[in-house]
């Protein structure tokens, strides 16, 4: 049996293998695969002993806790709506694999066994990390999060491997905010979970980037997210319009999108965004502000380039030589006459955004 560098190896050489292996199948639009024939994400304890087979673990028995509190409740069901997406997204990733679907080809067979031995595991981990979530929900007394209809932006495994590498960078910033929360609210027990959920994940991570011919380890210190920017994050890039049942129940501020025009390489330079205006909010009244790693916000003036149709282009350095902006930036337009000394008030003055810059 070969080793799991020559594998990985051949893994990581399938993007020139399907460029001319077969023309790539358009983008999966208005798509939910659940209910899943294991029940999922209502199975019975049959289902769910089936599923923590193929997770290689068992979802937590700890005693939980008797009382939480309304902003651990909003932890929860943020935590439920990602990983009931994420469900969807490696099931349909694990079965395109699987079939062989155009753009999906892995022709040497280690190779494919592999992959499709991780994504069928990853898909039953997140399984149980979203009937973690819900149980949790349930428990405390509060309606489950219901999964939505989605729109996955990839064509081709090259496209799916690198998103899966974006949203799970997300993740990972996300998940450091859920803890700090429930530490500051008197949650401090459901912190544990959440600490080797963070670990799990990282894991995912290392495996998607060395599939696309990266180091497996990001960052020295990974970059915080909030949960403002995870939820607007998914609900503009995946969630059909008005097809998640209860998203209505997460309590979470919402954005105008922001789109990179330009994806900066490992140098400094300049990159343009684009944003409709449609609150009439005015660009001297914006500033540019990039989150990276565990440091301060860099908050930047920037020009604007073009105004067309409600469509503003904007201009701005991305300044990478000066604070080293690898792994997952998160970029945003906020209020310049808020305080834009933390993460948190990044978010709390988001107008725009998030825009998500990955380089190396």
């Amino acid at each position: 049996m070969r080793s799991w560098i020559t594998t990985a190896t051949a893994i990581i050489g399938l993007s020139s293998t399907l460029a001319v292996a077969a023309p790539a199948v358009p983008r999966s639009v208005n798509f939910s695969p659940l209910p899943l024939r294991n029940g999922f994400p209502n199975p019975n304890q049959t289902e769910v002993k089936q599923i923590q087979r193929q997770a290689f673990g068992t979802l937590p028995n700890g005693a939980v806790p008797s009382n939480i509190s309304a902003e651990g409740l909003n932890n929860l069901r943020v935590i439920a709506l990602n990983e009931l997406f994420e469900v969807a997204f490696f099931t349909q990733l694990l079965s395109n694999v699987t079939h062989d679907v155009h753009g999906y080809t892995v022709k040497d067979k280690d190779s494919k066994d592999l992959l499709v031995k991780t994504l069928t595991a990853v898909q039953a981990q997140e399984e149980l990390h979203a009937l973690n979530a819900n149980g949790a929900l349930k428990h405390f007394g509060a309606d489950p999060i219901q999964p939505c209809r989605y729109d996955f932006p990839v064509s081709d495994l090259d496209s799916a491997l690198t998103l899966a590498g974006t949203f799970t960078s997300v993740v990972l910033g996300t998940l450091q905010d859920v803890i700090q929360i429930f530490a500051q609210n008197g949650d401090a027990p459901l912190t544990t979970g959440i600490a080797s959920v963070i670990g799990q994940e990282g894991e995912q991570e290392g495996w998607y980037r060395l599939l696309q011919g990266k180091i497996p380890s990001e960052l020295p210190f990974l970059t915080a997210s909030t949960r403002d920017f995870a939820v607007n994050a998914l609900n503009q890039t995946f969630f059909v319009p008005g097809s998640c049942p209860n998203l209505h129940t997460i309590k979470s501020k919402t954005f105008e999108p922001l789109t990179l025009l330009d994806t900066p390489k490992a140098k400094t330079e300049s990159i343009r965004f684009s944003f409709t205006n449609s609150t009439s909010v005015p660009a001297k009244d914006l500033r540019l502000v990039y989150i990276n790693q565990q440091n301060k916000p860099i908050v930047k003036n920037f020009k604007v380039v073009k105004q067309e149709e409600g469509t503003v282009t904007i201009e701005a350095t991305f300044p990478y030589e000066e604070n080293l902006l690898n792994g997952l930036t998160i970029a945003v337009l906020a209020d310049a006459k808020q305080s834009l000394n933390s993460l948190q008030n990044v978010s709390d003055a988001t107008k725009f955004g998030p825009a998500l810059i990955i380089v190396n």
